[in-house]
């Protein structure tokens, strides 16, 4: 069964990668990162043959340009996925609850309206459901019901779906109601909590990279951070699992002297267990001064391709940029195991429509 895809606001092509390995067809991806673009054009091996990644954003698909660009007409499309960009809904974001980047979520929408696709796959930041995003999203869920689609949604941890990472993430799948489908289910857990990865399971096996900072010879986006002499200390002092609420007081940072039940950020500072699943790996994990990002017994910051690796991305998937360029796209995807197994679900509700 040819199952037709879009995935919008593709990124460094996670989402699309495990609904392509999951059976579906991706036609085409789009992002107004050119380094995401290069990134997924620099994997193309991975994707579904003749796999188009525009450099676009969503207003340039909208007005009919996207059906154009497929040569489909409205309602041709099976799936069209995508997360609109999610920091304006975070719950860390500090700041005025209007963000711009808030009304991406109503423009997919618009988009859906155009290309009126079978089913719909929306992935975000669970702060969507808090203050900042619960307007936009109800919104935007109302008008997707009123186009004429079911609405299921659910929060999802990627540690019960083998990926070896807590991380929370709100899914949305609205079947169109004229089709007579309402049969879609998220994934059951495919892993107990006794079961799931670990990270020592996922980058144990790989050397430490080069102490001057340079390249691994051989495995891509494999390099260390540069730390302060400072820094360096703290993590001598860090045993796995500890933070910077572990720290004697000579090596805390000034502003992280006072209790960390009145400041909070009680993970920053610190380094992963080998026996556990690493924390949600963030758009800065490059630095373990932003969270439990400290190798669990090396002194130093995971690496790019650790991060990669426990987003479950291939260890040969080569992402384009600098550091933090690299680090933005890893800690941004969707983990392409998890994205896998949704698209499993879709197939499987497609199969009982026919």
């Amino acid at each position: 069964m040819n199952v037709a895809c879009v995935d919008a606001f593709s990124g460094a092509g996670g989402l699309a990668l495990g609904l392509n390995q999951a059976g579906l067809e991706v036609l085409l991806s789009f992002d107004n990162d050119p380094l995401c673009v290069a990134t997924q054009r620099r994997n193309s091996h991975y994707f579904t043959p003749g796999h188009k990644v525009v450099h676009a954003s969503i207003q340039d698909m909208l007005g009919g340009r996207l059906l154009n660009m497929l040569g489909l007409a409205k309602g041709d499309l099976v799936v069209l996925s995508g997360g609109p960009p999610c920091q304006g809904f975070s719950i860390q974001r500090i700041g005025e609850d209007q963000d711009a980047r808030n009304d991406l979520m109503l423009l997919f929408v618009d988009l859906i309206a155009e290309v009126y696709p079978k089913l719909f796959l929306i992935e975000n930041v669970p702060g969507v459901l808090g203050k900042r995003g619960k307007m936009i999203l109800s919104r935007a869920m109302d008008r997707a019901a009123r186009l004429g689609y079911w609405i299921h949604q659910s929060v999802l941890n990627a540690a019960d779906y083998c990926v070896p990472q807590r991380r929370r993430r709100v899914f949305i799948v609205g079947e169109r109601i004229d089709l007579g489908l309402k049969c879609f289910r998220f994934p059951s857990p495919t892993t107990s909590h006794d079961s799931r990865l670990t990270v020592r399971d996922v980058i144990g096996h790989l050397p430490p990279p080069p102490e001057d900072g340079s390249e691994h010879p051989v495995i891509p986006n494999h390099r260390r951070d540069r730390l302060s002499p400072i820094n360096i200390r703290r993590l001598e002092y860090l045993q796995p699992g500890q933070s910077r609420q572990d720290l004697p007081i000579d090596l805390l940072a000034e502003c992280h002297k006072r209790d960390a039940s009145l400041i909070g950020h009680r993970g920053v500072y610190g380094r992963m267990e080998w026996e556990d699943v690493s924390p949600t790996i963030t758009a800065r994990f490059d630095s373990f001064t932003r969270g439990k990002f400290g190798h669990p017994v090396q002194n130093r910051t995971i690496s790019l391709r650790e991060g990669a690796l426990l987003q479950s991305f291939p260890e040969d998937y080569i992402f384009e940029g600098n550091k933090v360029d690299v680090a933005r796209q890893i800690g941004n995807a969707v983990p392409p195991v998890l994205a896998k197994c949704l698209g499993i679900q879709i197939l499987r509700c497609l199969a009982l429509a026919n």
